[in-house]
């Protein structure tokens, strides 16, 4: 078991081991106490949530054997071919048990031919044949396949709880990385567990010694908290010049800017909510330090919710030109143009 990756090892192999997505483990494992599972779920949120890992509990707690557990990534076997196979192999009954579980990844990528073809087998399951249909985008599932399937919404995970996960792997491993290194990882994660297992896997391989912010910049082209606070006091301060000084210089660097506009949108979005409202500065109490909210705190005393909100927007806009510029650093400069305009004008 040491060779394999972290997230492989690590991955939970019982209910009491999942981190959040409680809504998802409490009904399922109440289903399987009173014997109420169904015979279709459909599993929608983003990656690395842990649908599959959750679809593979169910699977194992239904005492599924091996052989049983028919996992299909929709991605890659997304006609009609490979549902009519699937159908064909649901005839047989189970090797071992009372029950067949049928795991259909990024479901959304079937075509319209294999959803029809879906749709005859879920109408008319046989009882030994359970489907858990997962994807990340659930709206894209054709509405015959909604009705006939039990749907649960996978959530984001918080900062706080993928810090968690991440000290319980580091102490295991013996990884050497200080605090503010792993609030990095997280943050940088966008919600997903394993995105940062994967990155937490990258930083062990490159150097065995304390692993710190900078080696998280340098490896992974993540964005301190230090360098959007320096930009946010340019536009604060409505110094169009010292701001764009400061994106070139970026750049000199290697930052990766599409990065800095992502953790710049995060930022400026913190500044909005407590504009919003000053008691939901609690909400960033799992991705900031004390020090750190105080300062997002008195950054946003110089914007008015408008202008802070109209930032948002603008720097999201800039993130998704990023890939499309000639000159990569000319998205954000923009940005930074209309945004102090804006705050002029406000």
């Amino acid at each position: 078991m040491g060779n394999l990756v972290l997230y492989r090892k690590y991955r939970p192999q019982k209910w009491e081991e999942v981190i959040g997505q409680e809504h998802v483990v409490r009904t399922l494992t109440n289903a399987l106490k009173l014997e109420r599972v169904g015979h279709a779920y459909l599993f929608g949120g983003p990656r690395g949530t842990g649908k599959t890992t959750i679809a593979r509990l169910l699977a194992k707690s239904l005492g599924c054997a091996d052989l049983d557990l028919i996992e299909i990534d929709a991605a890659s076997n997304r006609g009609i071919d490979e549902i009519r196979q699937l159908r064909e192999g649901i005839k047989f009954a189970p090797t071992a048990g009372k029950y067949k579980v049928f795991i259909i990844d990024e479901v959304h990528q079937l075509t319209k031919e294999a959803f029809n073809a879906l749709l005859k087998t879920l109408e008319e399951p046989p009882a030994h044949a359970i489907f858990i249909l997962a994807t990340t985008e659930a709206h894209k599932v054709p509405e015959t396949i909604l009705s006939r399937v039990q749907q649960f919404a996978f959530r984001r995970l918080s900062a706080a709880e993928i810090i968690q996960k991440l000290q319980k792997i580091t102490s295991a491993e013996k990884i050497k990385i200080n605090d503010s290194a792993l609030r990095l990882i997280a943050n940088y994660a966008g919600g997903s567990y394993r995105d940062a297992e994967s990155m937490l896997e990258q930083l062990r391989i490159w150097d065995d010694k304390m692993i710190e912010e900078s080696d998280i910049e340098e490896l992974l082209g993540a964005v301190n908290f230090e360098k959007v606070k320096v930009m946010t006091d340019y536009l604060g301060g409505a110094d169009a010049k010292g701001a764009i000084d400061y994106v070139g210089m970026l750049a000199e660097k290697g930052t990766d800017l599409e990065m800095f506009a992502k953790a710049l949108v995060s930022h400026l979005r913190k500044m909005m909510l407590i504009k919003v409202d000053s008691s939901l500065a609690s909400l960033l109490a799992q991705e900031l330090t004390a020090d750190q909210t105080e300062i997002v705190k008195k950054q946003a005393e110089v914007f008015s919710l408008n202008s802070v909100a109209q930032a948002v927007k603008i720097v999201m806009a800039a993130q998704n030109d990023i890939k499309r510029s000639p000159i990569p650093s000319l998205p954000i400069e923009l940005a930074v143009v209309e945004i102090i305009n804006n705050k002029n004008s406000i």
